[in-house]
């Protein structure tokens, strides 16, 4: 039989599994009477563990939130979840401005993970590679994140003060409809009243943010990553691109992403099959056209330039290097 301090233990992480335990369920898990069962609960209150008594049929002990964290007991897979989201989130860039916030947290962990799992994952880690370099992004405050969640949550109205790409400064409400996380990146969308548009800013530029007064209604429509992915798509950038490409929808997506491009969908015809090759137009806004040649030759599919002439031009000049590479012997 274990001792009393770890059948404690044991308790706070049958409580942490979630839900009301009832007295006999944890005196049978625990292999001790009922009258031991609140005795140890009172050493977890002691500890500031906060155990709430629920009364009633179907009533027994649970955890409530406290006004600290108190001990995590995780399994092996729980850690071993917790230190690989850590990394991924890390090397992502999704992480706040408090970075050694990640860092710390992993150090508690592995500290205390026994031996044979911190050697798995160890080999884990010096086997995992990652397709790309991890990004040098600025991240948002934890604050800001949590207080516009909040809003979006409860469909507040937030005050936000934002610093846009040229270094201009503003103070604007929003009407948050979502945050999504893409590319390294957070944002959040929402309607801005004062302008009568959906507006889409990243996290990491807002200096403040605020809840105010009142509610507003979520609109229907896109989600809120789709809306973002439409923002970037239709930003107002230097060039101003129109292609015609006859393809499947998912042959166009595989080169021209929706946080690219804009795909102009028509009503099918009666009968006409959603997924069959057709030509279907793009509509792009890119700052520039060089890189624009190689990902339309890659998608291997006829496409006609509408606009802008200099798009043509690229392209005529990058098939000729192709056909004189060609013919060299």
């Amino acid at each position: 039989m274990s001792r009393p301090t770890g059948r404690v233990l044991t308790l706070l992480e049958l409580l942490q599994s979630g839900g009301t335990r009832t007295v006999a369920e944890l005196a049978d898990r625990l292999g001790v009477e009922g009258r031991t069962v609140r005795r140890y609960v009172d050493h977890l209150i002691d500890l500031d563990v906060p155990v709430e008594s629920v009364r009633g049929r179907y009533g027994g002990y649970r955890l409530a939130a406290g006004y600290r964290l108190p001990p995590l007991m995780f399994s092996e897979d729980e850690a071993l979840a917790v230190l690989l989201g850590l990394v991924a989130g890390r090397r992502a860039g999704l992480t706040t401005t408090h970075r050694a916030a990640s860092e710390t947290a992993s150090a508690k962990i592995r500290r205390v993970l026994p031996r044979h799992l911190a050697r798995r994952l160890d080999t884990l880690l010096e086997a995992l590679a990652f397709t790309d370099e991890p990004g040098d992004v600025d991240t948002p405050d934890a604050e800001i994140l949590l207080t516009v969640a909040d809003a979006v949550r409860h469909r507040r109205p937030v005050s936000i003060r934002y610093t846009d790409r040229d270094g201009r400064r503003s103070e604007r409400t929003l009407h948050a409809y979502g945050i999504v996380a893409h590319a390294g990146r957070w944002y959040v969308t929402g309607e801005d009243p004062r302008a009568g548009e959906d507006r889409t800013f990243r996290l990491d530029r807002i200096a403040d943010a605020r809840a105010l007064p009142g509610s507003f209604e979520a609109p229907s429509g896109p989600d809120p990553a789709q809306r973002v992915l439409s923002g970037f798509a239709t930003a107002a950038y230097r060039h101003e691109v129109t292609v015609r490409i006859h393809g499947t929808v998912e042959q166009i997506r595989a080169r021209l992403p929706a946080g690219i491009a804009h795909l102009e969908e028509h009503e099918l015809a009666a009968g006409q099959d959603a997924s069959a090759e057709r030509w279907r137009r793009v509509e792009l806004r890119v700052e520039r056209l060089d890189w624009l040649p190689p990902v339309l030759a890659s998608l291997d599919r006829p496409f006609v330039i509408e606009r802008p002439d200099e798009l043509r031009d690229l392209v005529a000049a990058l098939a000729d290097r192709l056909a004189s590479c060609a013919r060299l012997a």
